[in-house]
């Protein structure tokens, strides 16, 4: 049995297509194993049929006539097997154009013409009269600012915080709706509600933060109507139009919102209501004609209820809802009219109180005032707060936990992949990554959802793009912000800015962040096969090479300019986040020649092959000039740092002759440092491949399964349930970090995910979009069991390993029309076609070691996990605590040994403890 699965790509996934030739991409059930497309037909309208022949079926272009504004055409799709079979006609799928055509926009932008204050919320309306059959009603709206539209007292669609934020400097975006249900014959009214948002806020340093778009929030819409008998009318944004203030009283992301609902105007979408006493419309001018939006809508994803009920010290009210969001709180109230109850949000607690010092100028605050009628509900709507913690004051009567509700918002992306493993930790670990990313992919990708910041930080995004696609389908959320990444460089003369939209300084190149201009195209095209997005990001990726090319000169190397190097390095203080151990001027370098392959890789699959080959030259000379530079004939780094290293390795710097010393010495300083991590935001997505990659298995599973601070499970232990910016944003005792930069909802770390899907779990993509797909688990020591699976373009493809005994199982599925490169533990290798396959394998064995002793080294001490526990029971059973402070500075070295680190002052006294233990660990072994 055959059965396809027809999907238009249309990002927005609110029913309309954004582009005249919408992509197309179908997915085939077969219960025969080893199926294989040899054509596919897809018919349009019932009649217009288009023949593909071959295998393709992934962002197959549009093979009928463009489409036009709102024309509906009807789409469906039959395959035929290489071995003759075939499948009956999809599902029909209903696509509709959703875009203007150029110059069809005649809205106006209003707003309030006599603002109480900047950024003032406000309301707006109009009626209008139908009085001919209506055959269908499509509003197309947009905001400098946020909005929401009401027909006839309905919301027309349940997205929030819309249009979102995209560099509106270069680009507004409109939503389309269809609405034809909501309009009535006869009378009708539209109001409409808007606020600031991003559009009116304040950016930069805390010190010096300024609006950079606009002092009040405008907005622009046109209902377009189509009758029965052919005629057309529209409803556009004019100066005819009423507005006045409302509840809000005042909203801001980073201020929070203020709504009084004794000043709310009931009523005043609905047709007849009584506008008297508003003001006409100020009309700002034409609205720049905005372009359909293409990325998913933000939505209300789910909702929490409160875990525990807390009183801080000071006695206030504060609930916790078990997991760190983004969102905002609902309750349910009732009380005296006037009453005002504030909730005021926190990410974490220190001392029992709200930890609001991170926030910085954020006052992440929402206040209700009652209208003192029955119980109220109440949501705030054009803002958002990252938080756990939650504390609540002014509320009337006793407190009811039911009464208040977290509602998580994010942008409303498929989930695509999902791992887990037999150690809960990691586990959890990975959880993090993804909670993570869901509060920061709102609208577009931000460092951090709480804190007056929240930018798209291009640096950040370039590290995590791997993991997000390994997550979710980012194709649209990305594909969009590329754009507005395009466009801020296209005004900074091919310098890609430090954050898109661009709200801070000139712009400056800097290594690793401006390189999302190349990486994050690149991760697209290999996750998703999306070769129109390749090309489209070609001239944005050739302008940022030209650009750094130009600042390394005829050296080739990329040095003495301003770098963020490796940003939050653990070594680095905590007001100085670039000041790690690895040369910036390395990590600058590595990355040159890191854009200037994918540069050229893009140019060949494009067409442009003198491109490809100017650019793969500029590589081979920059990676000569590294290698001249910064390695050793012996095969050492000038940074001998773990970063260093794992670009070297990972970014196929280290000479041939070389990569086996270098990895040795990778996995040496990953052990001198007692397996904790050493890396920044560019090292960390790196280290793990870098050490798997050279065969260093043991070392790469010590360093992932480290709670020890510097670790990825440090956060974990301590109850984390995102990632965090710093490796120590909360210290062991519960006090958060002293830098004025501390989030703990920051998905750069959080790239261990897609090492822990491609090389734990075992699934990656071989060839663009898994067309063809490698199998390959790793079974790490100390893991038993770990599954991957991944909705590929192609279907759903999974990975499950175990151990059983000294052999490991695998099973996995391939989903038809692919087929899977498997290398199994133990060197076996296969291809293999669609279908379940199981295989088993030797499991790695691992090497027997000495018994530790006082004579043993330190290096021999930390290989051995319970020795160091030893070691560590036996300080802190002389002074609690004495065994962090003595471990985290110790460099775990090969000729000092376990005796003379315990030489003399407190540490000697733990000698006799130690040597107890280790003699039980000795007999132990004997047993």
């Amino acid at each position: 049995m055959i059965s396809t699965t027809l999907r238009i790509e249309q990002p927005s996934g609110d029913g309309f297509v954004m582009t005249p030739a919408p992509p197309l991409t179908w997915t085939t059930s077969a219960e025969t194993g080893g199926w294989m497309q040899a054509s596919a037909e897809i018919e349009c309208d019932g009649s217009i049929r288009a023949h593909v022949n071959g295998r393709a079926s992934v962002l197959v272009p549009w093979p009928f006539p463009p489409l036009s504004p709102r024309e509906t055409s009807r789409v469906r799709v039959r395959v035929f097997g290489v071995d003759g079979s075939s499948s009956d006609w999809s599902e029909p799928v209903d696509v509709v154009g959703g875009f203007l055509e150029e110059g069809d926009w005649t809205a106006h932008a209003i707003a309030l013409p006599a603002p109480d204050d900047v950024a003032q919320p406000g309301l707006a309306r109009t009626e209008f009269s139908i009085t001919k059959e209506i055959r269908r009603a499509t509003l197309y709206a947009t905001a400098l600012g946020a909005y929401q539209v009401a027909i006839n007292g309905v919301d027309v669609d349940d997205q929030v915080l819309k249009p979102g934020w995209t560099s509106y400097s270069h680009r507004l975006v409109h939503e389309t709706t269809d609405v034809t249900s909501l309009v009535l014959h006869g009378s009708n009214a539209i109001g409409i509600r808007f606020a600031g948002a991003w559009a009116t806020e304040s950016y930069g340093p805390p010190s010096r933060q300024q609006r950079v778009y606009a002092d009040q929030p405008h907005v622009a819409a046109q209902l377009v109507l189509e009758f029965a008998d052919g005629d057309e009318s529209r409803v556009i944004t004019d100066s005819t139009w009423r507005t006045a203030t409302g509840a809000v009283q005042a909203s801001g992301i980073y201020l929070g919102e203020r709504f009084d609902a004794r000043r709310e105007h009931p009523g005043f979408a609905l047709a007849g209501f009584d506008d008297s006493d508003w003001r006409p419309a100020a009309v700002v001018g034409e609205a720049r004609e905005p372009e359909a939006r293409r990325s998913p809508a933000v939505r209300r994803i789910e909702e929490i209820a409160v875990c525990d009920v807390l009183q801080s010290p000071s006695g206030r009210i504060v609930v916790d809802f078990g997991q760190n969001l983004v969102g905002r709180l609902r309750i349910r109230v009732k009380g005296p009219r006037g009453t005002t109850v504030m909730l005021r949000h926190a990410e974490v607690l220190e001392d029992g109180e709200l930890a609001v010092r991170p926030l910085r100028n954020a006052a992440a605050t929402d206040t209700y005032i009652l209208r003192g009628e029955n119980e109220e509900s109440w949501e705030p709507e054009f803002t958002f707060h990252g938080f756990r913690y939650a504390e609540i004051s002014g509320w009337p009567g006793d407190f009811d936990p039911d009464a208040v509700t977290a509602i998580v918002i994010h942008s409303d992306m498929e989930r695509t992949g999902w791992f887990g493993c037999s150690d809960p930790l990691i586990t959890r670990l990975h959880e993090n990554a993804v909670w993570s990313m869901r509060g920061n992919f709102l609208s577009l990708p931000t460092d951090c959802p709480q804190r007056d910041e929240r930018l798209g930080w291009t640096g950040d995004i370039q590290v995590f793009a791997p993991t997000a696609a390994s997550l979710f389908d980012v194709r649209g959320f990305l594909a969009s912000w590329l754009r507005d990444l395009t466009l801020e460089q296209q005004a900074a003369e091919g310098i890609v800015p430090f954050v898109v939209p661009n709200v801070l300084s000139s712009p400056v190149p800097a290594a690793a962040w401006g390189d999302a201009a190349t990486v994050v195209p690149w991760v697209l095209y290999e996750r998703y096969d999306d070769r129109a997005l390749l090309a489209d990001q070609f001239a944005s990726a050739s302008a940022w090479l030209d650009v750094i090319a130009r600042r390394a000169g005829p050296d080739h190397l990329w040095s003495g300019d301003f770098q963020f190097g490796d940003w939050l390095d653990p070594t680095a203080p905590p007001e100085n986040a670039g000041e790690g151990a690895t040369n910036p001027d390395i990590v600058a370098t590595a990355y040159l020649f890191r854009s200037a392959q994918i540069a050229s890789r893009m140019a060949a699959i494009v067409g442009r092959t003198t491109d490809a080959e100017r650019f793969e030259e500029l590589a081979e000379s920059v990676k000569r000039a590294f290698v001249d530079e910064y390695v050793t004939p012996a095969g050492r780094m000038m940074s001998d740092s773990q970063t260093a290293y794992a670009l070297a390795l990972q970014f196929d710097l280290a000479p041939e002759d070389r990569r086996q010393i270098m990895a040795a010495r990778l996995a040496e300083l990953v052990r001198e440092n007692g397996y904790r991590i050493g890396t920044g935001f560019v090292g960390t997505p790196v280290i793990q491949d870098a050490l798997t990659g050279g065969g260093k298995m043991r070392e790469a599973a010590r360093l992932l399964m480290q709670t020890e601070n510097p670790s990825w499970l440090y956060a974990v232990s301590m109850g984390a349930t995102t990632t965090w910016e710093r490796w120590d944003s909360l210290r062991p005792d519960g006090s958060v970090n002293p830098g004025g930069m501390t989030s703990f909802n920051h998905y750069a770390f959080g790239a261990i995910a897609d090492w822990l899907h491609r090389v734990v779990g075992g699934l990656a993509p071989a060839e663009a979009g898994y067309r063809v797909m490698r199998i390959a688990p790793t079974p790490l020591p100390g893991i038993d069991h770990a599954f991957v699976e991944h909705t590929t373009p192609y279907g759903r493809a999974r990975v499950d390993w175990r151990r059983a005994g000294q052999t490991i199982i695998v099973v996995a599925t391939v989903p038809p029309n692919t087929t899977a490169q498997v290398e199994l533990p133990d060197g076996q290798r296969a291809t293999v076609g669609s279908g379940k396959h199981r295989w088993s394998a030797a499991a790695p064995s691992e090497p027997e070691r000495e018994p530790i002793s006082l004579a043993s080294s330190l290096a021999e001490l930390i290989d051995q996990p319970s020795a160091y526990h030893a070691l560590r029971d036996s300080l802190d059973e002389v002074e609690p605590g004495l065994a962090e402070e003595i471990c985290a500075h110790t460099r775990w070295l090969r000729g000092r040994t376990v005796a003379e680190l315990l030489g003399e002052g407190r540490r000697a006294s733990a000698r006799d403890g130690l040597e107890r233990r280790l003699d039980a660990l000795r007999g132990e072994s004997v047993a």
